[in-house]
């Protein structure tokens, strides 16, 4: 259930909604918007009489949420929700480019990349500090010194980080270095990841899962929200079937899905979906005309040369061709 304040309604009978929810044994989380404060109510409110809350002054009405996600319902906050980084804006208008590459190699290797992604046209750089990989063998990441490297990276060229964190123990220590954390996709049901996060007031990128449907994205994200983070934004990176010429299937229905049924910011990644360099300008076009507000993009030095996920990323010329 939501509570739907009157314009105009003042902070005490605000207040007061919020107290009144308290006190029945349910956790408020009041949602400021540009006509409307709403109050959702989060519990099991089912022996609730709505009535409570109506009569009360400044509320104008009480609407039931359909959907098990209340928070990022867009029945909850019908205007789109915009995460500031200072100047960058991730839902506004303009389109925000995150690019990078897959992993953090070298220091060399994060800043090279890092002045051409932001000669192109970036704001926020990416880059894998931890990476989770189908086998123990492969590269796992630089740990500690890739988030150093990044550090540095944003220092130098003035770009915002987003980079992974896999466990909640690491939360506070990649919160000290990421401007955004990304949550993966082979993590997107890693619960006690999700209130860690929840519990942090650092914007927070969920990738889908490979195997999961829209709902149960947004309810991941409901685990968040419900924490106390409402910086958060969602991220399509294609899904498992049966098709094995690229990497995953490209859902890019899930973009306008989302923007209708949440007021979350949608990034798309053609870079993951696809699998394939020479596939993910098309289908970055793609996501923009389906109404995604950023892209993550894979750039890399050398490709060929790179310890993890080289077929899918573009060269900076490539990139700043595009971008441009």
């Amino acid at each position: 259930m939501i509570v739907v304040m009157k314009p105009g309604a003042t902070a005490g009978e605000i207040g007061a909604v919020i107290a009144r929810v308290q006190e029945l044994g349910l956790t408020p989380h009041p949602i400021y918007g540009e006509e409307h404060t709403v109050v959702a109510v989060v519990g099991n409110e089912r022996k609730i009489d709505k009535e409570i809350f109506e009569v009360m002054p400044g509320v104008e009405k009480t609407m039931v949420v359909m959907h098990p996600f209340k928070l990022a319902s867009r029945t909850s906050k019908p205007e789109d929700t915009v995460i500031a980084l200072n100047g960058v804006k991730i839902g506004g208008k303009r389109l925000v480019i995150m690019a990078g590459p897959c992993s953090v190699e070298s220091r060399s290797q994060v800043l090279e990349t890092a002045w051409a992604v932001k000669e192109a046209g970036a704001t926020i750089l990416r880059g894998g500090a931890f990476k989770p990989r189908s086998s123990p063998y492969s590269f796992q990441g630089l740990g500690l010194k890739g988030l150093e490297y990044l550090a540095e990276a944003r220092e130098a060229t003035g770009l915002y980080i987003v980079t992974e964190v896999m466990t909640p123990e690491a939360v506070p220590m990649v919160a000290e270095y990421a401007d955004i954390l990304q949550i993966g996709a082979r993590n997107m049901q890693n619960y006690g990841l999700l209130h860690a996060v929840g519990r942090i007031q650092r914007p927070v990128l969920l990738k889908r899962g490979l195997m999961s449907t829209i709902e149960e994205l947004l309810m991941s994200a409901e685990y968040i929200l419900s924490n106390g983070n409402y910086r958060v934004m969602l991220c399509e990176r294609g899904i498992r079937t049966f098709e094995t010429y690229t990497r995953n299937t490209f859902d890019l229905n899930a973009v306008p899905v989302i923007k209708q049924l949440s007021h979350l910011p949608v990034i798309a990644d053609p870079s993951h979906a696809t699998g394939k360099s020479e596939l993910v300008i098309p289908m970055a076009r793609a996501a923009i005309a389906a109404g995604a507000d950023g892209l993550i993009l894979e750039v890399h030095p050398a490709p060929e040369t790179a310890l993890s996920d080289g077929a899918q990323s573009l060269r900076p010329e490539k990139f700043a061709g595009e971008a441009g």
